[in-house]
C-alpha cells in the first residue's frame, strides 16, 4: 500500500513540473506568427505576462519548430551569444511592461483557449499570441543589432 501510495505522490509531483514547447499554429499575411506559449507566474496575471515574453524571447533567439511545420522559423537573431551580447538591451526590451509588449497582439485568442495549471508553487498559463515579426525585424534593424 504504501508503494502504491509513494508512486501516486510521485506521478502527481511530476505532473505539476511539465514543461511546455511554443509551438506555431499559423502565419498570417503580414508575416507575423500566430503562436501557442506557456509561461509560469505566481499567479495568472504573471504567468500571462511571461507568456508574451516567452513568445518574443522564442521568435528572437530558439526560433519556432513545433507545430504547423509549414512555417517553421529560424531565430530573427542568429549571432552565436546574441541575448549574452547585447544583453542590457534585451534586459531593458523584455522588463516588466517593456518594450515587447509592442511587438505582440492578442486578437487571435478567442474565449477558452487560455489554460490554466495549478500546483502548489505556482500557475502555468498557455495561450495564444501573435508576434509581430516584421515590426520586430524593423526595430532591431533599427537598433544596429541586426
Amino acid at each position: 500500500m504504501k508503494k502504491i501510495l509513494f508512486t501516486l505522490m510521485a506521478l502527481f509531483l511530476a505532473a505539476g513540473a511539465f514543461a511546455q514547447e511554443t509551438e506555431c499554429i499559423s502565419k498570417e499575411m503580414d508575416g507575423s506568427l500566430t503562436l501557442r506559449v506557456w509561461g509560469t507566474g505566481r499567479n495568472k496575471t504573471d504567468a500571462l505576462e511571461q507568456a508574451k515574453k516567452q513568445a518574443v524571447y522564442d521568435v528572437l533567439f530558439k526560433g519556432v519548430t513545433r507545430g504547423n511545420t509549414d512555417y517553421n522559423m529560424r531565430p530573427i537573431m542568429t549571432e552565436v551569444n546574441a541575448r549574452q551580447r547585447y544583453q542590457d538591451y534585451f534586459d531593458i526590451f523584455f522588463m516588466d511592461r517593456g518594450e515587447y509588449r509592442k511587438y505582440i497582439s492578442m486578437e487571435d485568442k478567442r474565449a477558452g483557449s487560455t489554460r490554466t495549471r495549478r500546483n502548489y508553487r505556482d500557475v502555468t498559463v498557455g495561450t495564444t499570441v501573435r508576434v509581430l515579426v516584421p515590426q520586430l525585424r524593423a526595430r532591431l534593424k533599427e537598433d544596429g543589432l541586426l
